[in-house]
């Protein structure tokens, strides 16, 4: 009998065991489908954050310099094809290679699940990247951490861009013109937070030669709105914080300010106080419609816009494009074409 009664403390234990594997199974899906976006971003404190620059070979002998970004690629094995398309992402990552950029921005949701079998699938696709040594500048974006705990999400991505190990955030000089600050909007941009409390000491001390500032992170801190579902999409608060900063600081530098962000599988662009905000969200996640305001820039109806976002800097003018992907025309010609273009005069 006492064989049996000590039985049943190891029967409660498995129960458990098996409990919190089943909720933290839930939890993962709840994350990857964006579910658990509405939680709070924590204030991280992460040793060595603000003490350097992330480098980028050759920029400075570039003249015109052109770099390129997007977003909510999720890489994973490509038997997924319903949460992204393993042949946009191919397609893209093959024309990307071809414009030899300086410097690849992807504003977050790089991978599915942010497990390592995610990042093998991103480095077997993007070796094209690596052949030409094209320098990746990665945010964090919420998939990232949506299938394993933080720690591990964080060492996984470390691995996979070293040179970033130990940072959430940092900046990428682009030459002596451009200044690149790649933000983690998981973690906290409210005011005195770590990193809203690195972004100002940076700004304060930015090079005067500097006159264009690009902001990279995922959640986006301008958007059309979104209903139903995918409300959850909508601005945050956190995200706003960082906004009505950046409207105060723009009176207050003679740089020109240009956000990128993603999360919203679209495209979508905004000037809010001279400041203009993109949303660039077309890297091969499934495409989220949207419901176009009359602030957004972007008029076109067309869907899905599946795409990346090439800037060339020349002299005093930054010419943007929005080069668009023709999923169905893939391997039938040239897919390719130019869906929306700006410029933004730089100050002298």
């Amino acid at each position: 009998m006492a064989a049996m009664e000590n039985l049943h403390p190891l029967r409660e234990l498995r129960n458990v065991i098996r409990h919190a594997r089943r909720f933290a199974l839930l939890a993962g899906i709840l994350a990857a489908c964006g579910h658990l976006n509405a939680a709070p971003p924590r204030d991280v404190a992460t040793p060595g954050v603000a003490t350097r620059d992330v480098a980028t070979p050759g920029v400075a002998t570039r003249d015109p310099l052109v770099f390129i970004a997007f977003g909510d690629t999720r890489f994973t094995h490509p038997s997924e094809t319903a949460a992204t398309d393993p042949h946009v992402r191919r397609a893209l990552i093959d024309k990307i290679a071809a414009e030899r950029p300086a410097a690849l921005f992807i504003n977050g949701d790089l991978t599915w699940h942010g497990v390592a079998e995610d990042y093998a699938a991103y480095l077997a696709e993007s070796r094209p990247w690596r052949e030409q040594h094209l320098p990746v500048y990665p945010a964090l974006g919420n998939h990232e951490f949506a299938g394993c705990a933080e720690a591990e999400c964080l060492n996984l991505w470390w691995t996979a861009f070293p040179e970033l190990r130990g940072q959430r955030w940092y900046s990428v000089p682009l030459g002596d013109r451009a200044l690149a600050i790649v933000l983690d909007s998981d973690a906290s941009l409210l005011a005195q937070s770590d990193q809203r409390a690195w972004l100002e000491q940076k700004l304060a001390h930015v090079d005067q030669r500097v006159r264009l500032i690009l902001f990279v992170m995922h959640h986006p801190p301008v958007v059309d709105g979104l209903a139903g579902p995918l409300g959850d999409h909508n601005v945050r608060p956190n995200e706003q914080a960082l906004a009505d900063y950046l409207a105060a600081f723009a009176g207050r530098t003679r740089a020109r300010l240009l956000v990128i962000a993603g999360h919203i599988h679209n495209y979508e662009r905004f000037d809010q106080h001279g400041i203009v905000y993109l949303v660039s969200g077309g890297g091969g996640a499934k495409p989220y419609p949207v419901n176009r305001t009359p602030a957004d820039l972007y008029t076109n109806s067309e869907f899905p816009n599946y795409h990346y976002l090439r800037f060339e800097l020349e002299g005093g003018t930054l010419s943007a494009q929005m080069i668009r992907l023709e999923p169905d025309t893939i391997g039938h010609g040239d897919p390719w074409r130019v869906a929306d273009r700006f410029e933004l005069t730089l100050p002298p």
